[in-house]
């Protein structure tokens, strides 16, 4: 028996094994100094180890076009890249931005991602193109998440840490040094051996190629090159980072103001005779506990510097999700991750500490505790806002811990979120999850959550207010791929701090597809087949609530050309009647319609790129036509914009009266870059249903990092003046600000 247990565990072992392929590459310690200049000349640099890169597209194996010259090192304050970017013909360098924290994907850049818990989960970015600009982000759930920025994604774009970097150039090339404080990489030691993966990028736009170390394969997908379990190991000796402690004291003022409908509903009133001048002050304190935990405290925190949500058409009954922007929240966010399945649905979502309806919340004052104890990611936070209108001061809550079992790609972890008002109200949620690496790229995910709202009669005993979720999932884009998930939500689990779009439901969610990469030989970097299936059944009635059957093809090519074309069944179950707008609702019923849909993208390393979008078909009891254009003008490095352009034609002409309605949104942002650290922008957004123009133009002044220097002007005002009864002012709010953060290191 004892025999035949021990053979059980050595072959569950074996299954679950996921060592990195190769040695770890121990990186050298400098002993002379280093001009910080951007030029890597010194001699000490020949001396550290070099790392080659492989082809990952377009031919992925193959050598670079171009040469790398890429060495790193470290001292007792930094980790050191040095890079020496060769190109024949360097009037090809295609480098046309400098802004903070732009995406590099076609543009010439040079990338390292950090695993600094060698977990193959989590890592840090730091980019640079030649115009020396400093692009930096984390990385969550190996990538695996919603590719790309945006909502429910695994790349989070708002972070930013202290860290710095200089380029050159010349008719042979472009050249980096680049200096990351160890103060800033949260790490944990093993004795005196810290291990950590890296991965290194360089993007040389005039080919369409992007060159990686190690080598990935592209079956992995669009964030192949972002994936920590594909990482290589370094390991460092003796790293003492030190414990510094970061004090942000700011300090915000200016005016608004507002007009108003009186109260008989004839006219618009100033809310104030006079504009409504403000002043506030807050600080915010960061403290290294040690190297691998960071408290964060907040008091009187403002926000106003952020930059406004992108509007958004809404032809859904459900809520739409706006990403998290706030600095503040994304130190280490993916911690607190609860992923509820789908791209937004989480059992914690941020937005809702401080924002009630787009509107800020002073948010009084708060603490985070993030990083590692022992085994565990822990993520600890706690957060208290001021009574606002209708709304009462309330306290948020959340503790998250994870961590390995098995393998180094299997996790079990849990959560507890709090919401606790001043009036006595209180939401409480719980959560236990676990993912594990099953065999080869097969993983399966599984949770479970529970909610008590002291609004509802809640027994925990009972499935009414329980989430389930499980998982299987096939990660690679090479041959046949599968995700199959099925989710369980209550009737009556209601997340007071997280997003849930659909509730009340039960059923699967299948996406099933097979993708071939042609070779050398081809003009397609990759293509594929798809099928996705999706039926959630109502738990109220029983009756169907949505069901998608859509079939798709997608292809890439390797001069950067992108499409697919989508069709799409879908049945949607209508328990509540909701408006498409003021004079067009949806009533109850079951509905059935059929829709095309067609993408195509050109590459992005141009002066001019275009994205564009059209659909067509069914839309409950009437149709749908719609198109959408996106355009991004790369005119020089300090000089963008990008405009987008959305229409859909609505009609129902079995209706009477009033049956078509035609929405039109216009989203216009650009920017002027003086330099990487003094930059202007400005957004205008325009939706004709809402009938409202809205402005925002903000001027940063970043010397250094921590250092920030902001004039927010923002307004919204109506288009159609004089055709509105009563008549509308010439603006509904206008906002002028000023604000100014110093950090003190200490």
């Amino acid at each position: 028996m004892k025999r035949t247990f021990t053979l059980f565990a050595i072959t569950f072992l074996m299954m679950f094994n996921n060592l990195k392929a190769q040695e770890a590459v121990t990186v050298e310690r400098m002993t002379d100094h280093v001009t910080f200049d951007g030029i890597p000349d010194e001699p000490l640099w020949d001396n550290l180890s070099k790392f080659e890169l492989t082809m990952h597209r377009p031919n992925f194996g193959l050598n670079p076009s171009e040469e790398s010259d890429i060495r790193i090192g470290y001292d007792d304050e930094f980790l050191w890249i040095g890079a020496k970017l060769y190109m024949r013909d360097a009037s090809k360098i295609f480098s046309p931005t400098r802004k903070r924290d732009e995406e590099l994907e076609e543009y010439d850049g040079l990338g390292i991602l950090l695993d600094t818990y060698d977990d193959n989960e989590n890592a840090l970015a730091f980019y640079t193109n030649p115009s020396g600009l400093r692009t930096d982000y984390t990385i969550s759930g190996d990538a695996q998440m919603a590719g790309g920025p945006g909502p429910g994604s695994a790349m989070n774009l708002s972070w930013n840490t202290f860290w710095d970097v200089k380029t050159t150039l010349d008719d042979k090339g472009w050249y980096v040094e680049m200096r990351i404080p160890f103060s800033s990489l949260k790490f944990k030691p093993q004795g005196d051996v810290v291990t950590m993966g890296l991965l290194i990028v360089r993007t040389i736009s005039a080919n369409n190629e992007v060159d990686t170390h190690p080598a990935i394969d592209p079956k992995y997908g669009f964030m192949s090159t972002n994936k920590p379990s594909l990482a290589a190991g370094i390991t460092f000796s003796g790293l003492r980072p030190t414990k510094p402690v970061y004090i942000s004291p700011y300090v915000i003022g200016g005016f608004s103001q507002d007009w108003i409908m009186n109260e008989d509903e004839t006219g618009y009133v100033k809310n104030d005779p006079y504009p409504d001048y403000s002043g506030n002050a807050g600080l915010d304190v960061k403290y290294n506990i040690n190297s691998n935990l960071t408290l964060d405290l907040t008091a009187n925190t403002d926000f106003a510097q952020v930059e406004a949500d992108d509007q958004q058409v809404n032809l859904t009954r459900y809520s739409l999700f706006f990403p998290e922007k706030r600095m503040f929240f994304q130190e280490r966010s993916s911690i607190f991750d609860f992923s509820l399945g789908g791209r937004s649905d989480n059992l914690f979502y941020s937005r809702n500490v401080g924002i009630s309806r787009r509107e800020q919340i002073r948010i009084l004052g708060g603490a985070r505790l993030t990083g590692r104890v022992g085994n565990w990611d822990v993520g600890l936070m706690d957060m208290q806002t001021a009574e606002h209108e209708s709304t009462p001061g309330e306290n948020f809550g959340v503790l998250r811990m994870r961590r390995q079992v098995i393998n180094e790609n299997s996790y079990v972890g849990g959560i507890f979120t709090s919401r606790l008002g001043m009036n006595g109200e209180n939401n409480l949620a719980y959560g236990l999850d676990g993912i594990f690496r099953l065999f080869g790229d097969d993983y399966l995910n599984v949770k479970w959550s529970q909610t008590y709202d002291s609004k509802l009669d809640n027994t925990l005993g009972s499935l009414d207010p329980s989430f389930f979720l499980a998982n299987w999932q096939r990660r690679s884009e090479k041959g046949f791929s599968y995700d199959l998930e099925y989710i369980y939500s209550g009737q009556e689990f209601t997340p007071g701090i997280g997003f849930v779009r659909m509730e009340a439901v039960q059923g699967i969610n299948t996406n099933l597809r097979y993708g071939w990469f042609p070779g050398e030989n081809s003009k397609f970097f990759d293509y594929g087949i798809g099928l996705r299936f999706e039926r959630f059944n109502r738990l109220l009635d029983g009756d169907l609530e949505s069901m998608i059957i859509a079939p798709e093809v997608e292809f890439n090519t390797k001069k950067g050309l992108r499409g697919g074309a989508y069709a799409e069944y879908q049945e949607e179950g209508v328990l509540l009647p909701f408006n498409i707008s003021d004079n067009i609702a949806i009533a109850p019923g079951l509905y059935s319609f059929f829709g095309v849909r067609t993408r195509f993208n050109t590459p992005e390393n141009k002066k001019i790129s275009l994205g564009i979008d059209f659909d067509a078909g069914q839309f409950y009891d009437g149709n749908r036509k719609g198109t959408e254009i996106e355009a991004n003008f790369n005119l020089s490095a300090s000089f963008r914009m990008e405009a987008a352009y959305e229409f859909n034609a609505l009609r129902f002409p079995e209706r009477s009266g009033d049956n078509s309605l035609n929405i039109h949104s216009v989203n216009v942002k650009a920017l002027y870059m003086m330099s990487t650290r003094l930059s202007a922008s400005a957004l205008v957004q325009y939706v004709n249903t809402e009938d409202e123009l809205i402005t925002n133009f903000r001027l940063r002044y970043n010397p250094r990092e921590g250092n920030d220097f902001y004039i927010v002007y923002n307004d919204f005002r109506g288009v159609n003046r004089l055709n509105s009864l009563p008549e509308i002012p010439s603006f509904f709010g206008r906002t002028v600000m000023v604000k100014y953060t110093h950090t003190f290191i200490l």
